[in-house]
């Protein structure tokens, strides 16, 4: 009964060892030029480069109304 559950554990091993073969691989480098090149091409719509006017400010400070 252990040889064959044995057996069986092995064959999953092998069944994962395959997929993880078999899916396609980027270069790092490669991946690295792309990710600049996209944070290039979208820089001008980055709010954290560029800046948010405060009438469109979601997170701006509330104001405080308050009556005496």
């Amino acid at each position: 009964m252990s040889s064959s559950s044995s057996i069986v554990a092995m064959k999953k091993v092998v069944q994962q060892l395959r997929f993880e073969a078999s899916i396609n691989r980027v270069k790092v480098s490669q991946a690295a030029a792309e990710l600049q090149q996209f944070c290039m091409n979208n820089a001008t719509q980055d709010p954290l480069l560029t800046g948010m006017s405060s009438s469109t400010n979601p997170f701006r400070p509330q104001k405080v109304c308050s009556f005496l």
